[in-house]
């Protein structure tokens, strides 16, 4: 049914169901895995202004932080994958729109189905906060699989 499953993340704790239940359903279906992070890029507007005149470093310093989390993150989904008997291939990229590289890879990399996370908001919050689970829902034609 299923030979290739996306499952994104972002480290946290919710994130964590959804990647160990993508683990399960493709160690269960003899699927691989692509664990992706998507994080966002340097914004000129989240440094202090004290600090403008070291953009440079400020820059260096969000990429270093980018760079060590993502990997933490990926190489947890890597183990855990490992360690399952599944095939686990993992992507960093930076975008400013999550919702849309998880999409884009998907398709890229053939996907069949996208195990992710969603913290369920509704409501005020859901209206201001948005979801890159519902984005992903509501702008692909892949199946997209959620956990709470």
């Amino acid at each position: 049914m299923y030979r290739h499953i996306l499952i994104p993340t972002d480290g946290s704790a919710l994130a964590e169901k959804a990647v160990s239940h993508g683990l399960s359903l493709a160690k269960s279906v003899g699927a691989k895995v692509t664990a992706i992070i998507v994080e966002a890029p340097f914004s000129v507007y989240d440094v202090p202004e004290s600090k403008l005149r070291k953009m440079s470093e400020a820059f260096a310093q969000h990429a270093e932080q980018m760079k060590r989390h993502a990997a933490k993150v990926l190489d947890h989904v890597a183990d855990a994958a490992k360690a399952a008997g599944v095939s686990c291939d993992t992507l960093e990229i930076e975008h400013d729109h999550p919702y849309e590289a998880i999409i884009t890879t998907a398709k890229d990399r053939g996907c069949d189905v996208i195990v992710m996370a969603s913290h369920g908001r509704s409501g005020i919050s859901a209206i201001l906060l948005g979801s890159v689970t519902n984005k992903v829902l509501t702008h692909t034609n892949i199946p997209v699989l959620v956990c709470h």
